[in-house]
């Protein structure tokens, strides 16, 4: 059953319009590439299911516009997120200089103890290339984020994204529940990882959460 899971997880999308963030969720979760896609308006989410050690995982992915206009609207859909892909494009710099104002929105947003992994798409355009692997790698280094380069054209290092930011917010959760046996027994402690069980929250009550303030 599409509901049959035993955690949810909430991860954002964030960075500048045209990045490819839309691209980088349908190629995860439906395996599809949209050469016409049009700029996300406001927030969408899309979800995918995977095993990790034994444990089905639904990963619950927002889509975040990158554009000025939304970003009032956007901050309130970083609540209840445990993981974060920052993404910008390789191939231009202004999307990777716009990555620290983008990681401060994150932290003053966000849980203290969310997952970040800085993206760096459209690896394809190698040729383009305007943001050096070794600058954006030293840059995750200094911010303690993770670092992959994707190509959402080419499915390079997608699934590895989504599925190595899923297995590093899995750790903490059970970190957080004092390992496997305290699974289940007790929350995470206040300002911890979130964790949403199955049993306490449905897709539909997240959307109702999440819904717009304005």
């Amino acid at each position: 059953m599409a509901d049959d899971y035993d955690y949810l997880f909430k991860i954002v999308l964030i960075g500048d319009s045209g990045v490819g963030k839309s691209n980088l969720l349908s190629r995860y979760t439906r395996n599809e590439f949209n050469l016409e896609s049009k700029s996300t308006i406001g927030v969408e989410f899309a979800t995918r299911s995977i095993q990790i050690e034994g444990k089905t995982i639904k990963a619950q992915i927002w889509d975040t516009a990158g554009q000025d206009r939304y970003r009032a609207i956007t901050s309130a859909y970083y609540r209840g997120a445990v993981g974060a892909l920052l993404v910008y494009d390789i191939s231009k710099h202004s999307t990777y200089e716009n990555v620290e104002r983008w990681l401060k929105e994150l932290r003053d947003h966000a849980d203290p103890n969310i997952v970040i992994m800085l993206v760096g798409n459209k690896s394809d355009l190698r040729h383009l290339r305007n943001v050096p692997t070794d600058e954006a790698k030293s840059f995750a280094m200094r911010n303690s984020l993770s670092f992959i380069e994707t190509s959402a054209l080419h499915s390079t290092n997608v699934e590895t994204a989504f599925t190595t930011i899923l297995q590093e917010i899995y750790k903490n959760v059970v970190r957080a529940m004092g390992g496997e046996n305290g699974e289940g027994e007790a929350p995470p402690e206040e300002g911890g990882v979130e964790v949403v069980d199955v049993k306490k929250k449905t897709i539909e009550d997240e959307k109702e959460d999440h819904k717009c303030p304005c």
